[in-house]
């Protein structure tokens, strides 16, 4: 089952690429099995963050959403959360020709949903919404996230070390573009009068 991974990926992250490789999920039971549920993680706690406890700069006044902005901008999130690692995934997919990855059966979105493990699992700092504390942790799973994507990669895919390195060098970079993407994406739609509604 794919969330029996999770914690391999945290204990030992080598032998549990090995796991998932031999594993070979399709991608339609990685996402029922793991992608969906994890990504609930972030996107609840950040209603609950929003809405309940609200955030706070210096001495000012704690800032909530109301209920419906808030529960329409974490179903978004969500959204784009599963599409963002699909579209990641097959671009992994599509850059292991470059890098001659042998494998017959694509790992891209798998690779993709794995990496994010830490990032879904410590979203849920978003129920405390303090701007210090969600940084730092999200600089950790990041950070993890960054280690388990240059570890696992050549493992998954069956390449040598040093080519992998610069295949997840080329995800990573692809990974920061969609980030960036995906912010001037919420500009726009924040125009579009879909923006957070405080409560007042």
């Amino acid at each position: 089952m794919s969330l029996g991974h999770t914690l391999g990926l945290l204990a030992h992250p080598d032998q549990e690429w090995e796991a998932i490789r031999k594993d070979s999920e399709s991608v339609s039971k990685l996402y029922f099995g793991h992608i969906f549920l994890l990504a609930l993680i972030p996107a609840a706690a950040g209603y609950y963050g929003s809405t309940q406890v609200g955030w706070q700069i210096g001495d000012g006044q704690i800032i909530r959403l109301t209920s419906g902005s808030a529960l329409q901008l974490c179903v978004l999130f969500y959204a784009a959360i599963l599409a963002g690692i699909y579209i990641l995934g097959r671009f992994i997919d599509f850059f292991a020709a470059t890098y001659e990855v042998k494998e017959n059966q694509p790992h891209g979105v798998t690779l993709a949903a794995y990496t994010a493990t830490p990032v879904f699992l410590l979203g849920v700092i978003a129920a405390y919404p303090n701007i210090w504390v969600n940084m730092a942790v999200g600089f950790v799973a990041i950070a993890y996230a960054v280690y388990l994507l240059y570890e696992g990669l050549p493992i998954l895919m069956k390449i040598p070390e040093d080519r992998g390195f610069m295949f997840a060098s080329s995800v990573l970079t692809v990974g920061l573009v969609m980030f960036v993407a995906l912010l001037a994406a919420s500009v726009v739609i924040w125009s579009l009068g879909i923006g957070p509604v405080y409560v007042s």
